[in-house]
């Protein structure tokens, strides 16, 4: 059996369209700091760190791992970088829990970020190969026809989208990091942006953030040292499948509802819409929030649009979805994953401020990335699995 792990401690910076005012390892300093200090330690008392970010092609930086331990001030110790596109933020903070499950290290300082205003990731995700005409411009052109498709399929109306930009951005108002702060946001308001790719409006995407996340994940003994509540890691699953093999279902993959089903029976979770009390799912754009309820077995199929219409997903609704104000508010690709784990965290620990939903127990971090092939998730709860 593995050993237990919590987190205990969370750091993260601003949001913004530009964080000018610091340097890339500047940037990670910052989180890393407030993540210490939310722990009460030093990176003295650090044993190994784990950091991760997108494509190096979406800021312009080659391998900055190879700089940052210096920078960080975490020289001769180790440091492993993780890369799995967009879920990778995810999928760092698993290969840091797992170091500490194993028994390798006590206590591990993990870090996901992205600094997108030194490039440009939406010319990076548009670039083709040569010789070859490229047929999508961004993220939103391949992602647009798998709304399409799921319009078509579910019988959707077409302001459930707007319903989830609204919802997303209200709660992005409780959170004082959030990058879009859009006070008294409306359907009608998304509706009058200008459209993007059929059906995604202005307000339906997500923004281009520069900010990082870092939390301090510990074994049982470390924990009970530590000056906070923590939140104690109860499953963790990846899962991955490639983006162009026969009979593949953009819509609802297979490799989403395999990690899901995996992270659910690792928890001892039957029901995940009665038996965890919040989640923060990656939707980076707003149709995605219908489309997961069903992916991640929240629902039936065709069936997530209407508990997104009944306001189940809502603030004070019975399975709140992204109350921090999720990618649609905030999204530097690489840390976006691991925000959605640390959001997760804070919440089962009292941690979440204005956003914090009572009661809050147990809830699913969830990240996925790429062309919709890879994904990372976990379940944290305030009691020791």
């Amino acid at each position: 059996m593995a050993n237990s792990c919590a987190v205990i401690g969370v750091g993260q910076t601003q949001y913004k369209t530009k964080r000018l005012d610091v340097s890339m390892a500047g940037l990670l300093r910052e989180a890393a700091r407030r993540a210490l200090d939310d722990a009460g330690l030093t990176w003295r008392d650090i044993d190994a760190i784990v950091v991760g970010k997108a494509p190096d092609l979406f800021e312009g930086v080659v391998m900055p791992e190879v700089f940052l331990a210096d920078a960080l001030g975490a020289a001769g110790k180790p440091l492993i970088r993780v890369h799995t596109a967009g879920s990778v933020g995810g999928s760092t903070a698993i290969v840091a829990a797992n170091l500490v499950r194993s028994g390798v290290h006590d206590r591990v300082l993990t870090l996901a970020w992205e600094k997108q205003s030194e490039s440009n990731a939406t010319w990076a995700l548009t670039v083709n190969s040569p010789f070859t005409t490229s047929l999508v411009v961004g993220a939103g052109g391949y992602f647009a026809p798998h709304i399409r498709a799921y319009i078509r399929k579910s019988g959707a109306p077409e302001h459930i989208g707007h319903l989830v930009a609204v919802k997303d951005r209200e709660n992005a108002l409780r959170n004082p990091y959030a990058h879009l702060r859009i006070p008294g946001i409306s359907r009608e308001m998304v509706e009058s942006t200008p459209m993007l790719w059929e059906p995604i409006r202005y307000l339906d995407t997500c923004p281009s953030s520069d900010g990082a996340c870092a939390m301090v994940l510990a074994s049982e003994d470390a924990a009970k040292k530590a000056p906070g509540k923590p939140a104690w890691v109860q499953a963790t699953a990846m899962r991955s499948e490639p983006m162009g093999f026969v009979r593949r279902d953009n819509v609802s993959p297979q490799a989403g509802k395999d990690c899901a089903a995996d992270v659910y029976r690792q928890a001892g979770i039957a029901d995940p819409r009665r038996e965890l009390d919040c989640a923060e799912v990656y939707v980076p754009f707003s149709w995605y929030e219908p489309m997961w309820l069903e992916n991640l077995g929240f629902c039936g199929d065709g069936e997530g649009w209407k508990l997104t219409e009944a306001g189940a997903t809502a603030f004070d609704g019975d399975i709140p979805w992204n109350p921090s104000g999720g990618v649609l508010s905030s999204n530097p690709i690489g840390a976006s994953g691991m925000i959605r784990f640390a959001e997760a965290a804070m919440q089962v620990s009292d941690r979440a401020g204005e956003h914090q939903v009572d009661g809050a127990r147990r809830a699913l971090g969830h990240a996925y990335g790429g062309g919709a092939q890879f994904y990372a998730m976990w379940v944290v709860g305030s009691e020791k699995p």
